[in-house]
């Protein structure tokens, strides 16, 4: 079995990318509420903060910060992808492998993470977060798309609507995204 080196932080702040196996699906954006559900039954038994996030059709990005002395985020995604596809129609087709794993198709098995170092690694992943939507095609403006934390950030007037439009376009490519 693979031993996967991740950096544990007690009480940190991580950067998350959680895909969808078919990467041609909108099963995210289209079950919305689901996804809403499950993120909300998963924090009430394991706590966490959503600092940003964005939903896109076919994966989502965000950042979330543990209690103190907590690192567990594997058991917080486990349960959301578990809660999700357990609450959505069986359409996707199972491989042999998940099958045996008693698996849906329906997430990528692994997730990516990145452990927040800092102030400005802070802020250019809220900026990727907020300008992804953009970046993909989604909307013209990054306050366009529904299924974003930069909503939020405007109804608390840390940012304005123009965000990421016009002259400020955040320098949004982070070390993940040139894979």
């Amino acid at each position: 079995m693979p031993n996967y080196r991740r950096k544990r932080v007690q009480g940190g702040c991580y950067f998350f990318t959680v895909n969808l196996l078919n990467r041609r699906s909108s099963l995210l954006v289209d079950h919305i509420d689901v996804l809403r559900i499950a993120i909300r039954k998963v924090k009430s038994s394991f706590p966490f903060h959503i600092d940003a996030m964005v939903v896109l059709p076919d994966h989502l990005h965000c950042i979330l910060t543990l209690p103190v002395g907590d690192d567990d985020f594997s058991t917080r995604w486990s349960q959301i992808k578990s809660r999700f596809s357990h609450q959505i129609p069986k359409m996707e087709r199972a491989s042999l492998s998940r099958k045996r794993r008693r698996e849906r198709g329906v997430w990528q098995r692994r997730f990516w993470e990145h452990a927040i170092g800092d102030e400005d690694d802070y802020n250019n992943h809220i900026d990727y977060i907020h300008f992804n939507p953009s970046k993909h095609g989604w909307a013209d403006r990054p306050i366009d798309w529904p299924y974003s934390s930069l909503h939020r950030f405007v109804r608390e007037g840390i940012w304005d609507t123009g965000w990421g439009t016009g002259e400020f376009q955040p320098a949004v490519e982070v070390e993940h995204d040139r894979q």
